[in-house]
């Protein structure tokens, strides 16, 4: 009697094998690059737009926080779409400590742009509780020096020793960068969102600046805490890596996930121009 004898697929040929053949594929990696370049150049663009709005809108005001932050968001989109578009001579140049300046750069200005909100909100949280304004735009300046001091020392001792358990803080240190940015969200954004709530005048100016609070609290604490558990999980698993270039699909859902939506959201929803400046000498029939 023959024995037809069948065969089973054995669990190693369910593996990830489509994964591996995206990421080594020099097209897929050209398409999902560029893809990102032309994200981030929409909304670099988005932002200088805006900001070109407010500044005609509104220009006797000078450089308010709102116009800062819209040309901070300009520049660190803007250098994205440049690195990201020049993907091919970034991801081979040498020492590698110049991939990751170019990488962690953008990273740590999206820090500082986006920590400028914090900084807004707490100034409010700050005036309204009849509580001293004038140390929080030191503390911020001085968070900010700090932080680009520290990842500088460790950019030059990298240039000086490739040693892979500095690698392995520098990735902790961009992690625990962004965990400080989390909490600053946490902390002013919820009080502002709790001290909005308890406000006693119920008006569509209050239910507004609510949802614009509690909103933007919520994207940007779950950004940074997205970048945060990535970052700790690449410090210890190669596989996970994103200053490589045959890693373009993880690539591609993290810039997608923790900045460039986030960003795009934002930019949405805080896109309400100010109100114009009404002169001393006009005064409105009422």
């Amino acid at each position: 009697m023959t024995r037809m004898l069948l065969s089973i697929p054995s669990p190693s040929s369910f593996d990830l094998s489509w994964w591996d053949e995206i990421n080594e594929s020099k097209n897929w990696q050209d398409g999902i690059f560029f893809t990102l370049c032309g994200f981030y150049g929409l909304v670099s663009a988005i932002a200088l737009v805006q900001l070109i709005r407010i500044e005609i809108r509104v220009p006797e005001y000078g450089w308010t926080t709102q116009k800062v932050f819209h040309l901070m968001n300009f520049i660190v989109n803007g250098v994205r779409a440049v690195v990201f578009g020049f993907h091919m001579q970034v991801f081979h140049l040498h020492p590698k400590v110049c991939i990751w300046v170019l990488l962690e750069v953008p990273g740590l200005l999206f820090f500082s742009t986006y920590t400028l909100l914090v900084l807004f909100w707490a100034e409010i949280y700050h005036q309204a509780r009849s509580l001293p304004t004038d140390k929080l735009r030191a503390t911020y300046v001085c968070v900010n020096v700090g932080v680009y001091v520290i990842q500088a020392c460790i950019w030059v001792y990298l240039w000086v020793d490739d040693s892979s358990t500095v690698q392995f803080v520098g990735k902790i240190y961009i992690a625990v960068v962004s965990f400080m940015a989390a909490l600053g969200f946490l902390l002013y954004g919820g009080r502002l969102f709790v001290m909005l709530r308890r406000f006693p005048i119920e008006s569509k100016g209050r239910r507004k600046k609510l949802h614009e609070v509690g909103s933007v609290t919520a994207i940007c604490f779950t950004c940074f805490v997205v970048r945060c558990f990535v970052d700790v999980l690449s410090a210890f698993d190669s596989d996970v890596s994103l200053d490589v270039l045959d890693h373009p699909v993880l690539n591609l859902l993290f810039y997608m996930l923790t900045e460039i939506l986030p960003s795009a959201l934002v930019l949405f929803i805080l896109r309400k121009l100010p109100p114009k400046r009404v002169s001393a000498q006009y005064h409105p029939i009422r």
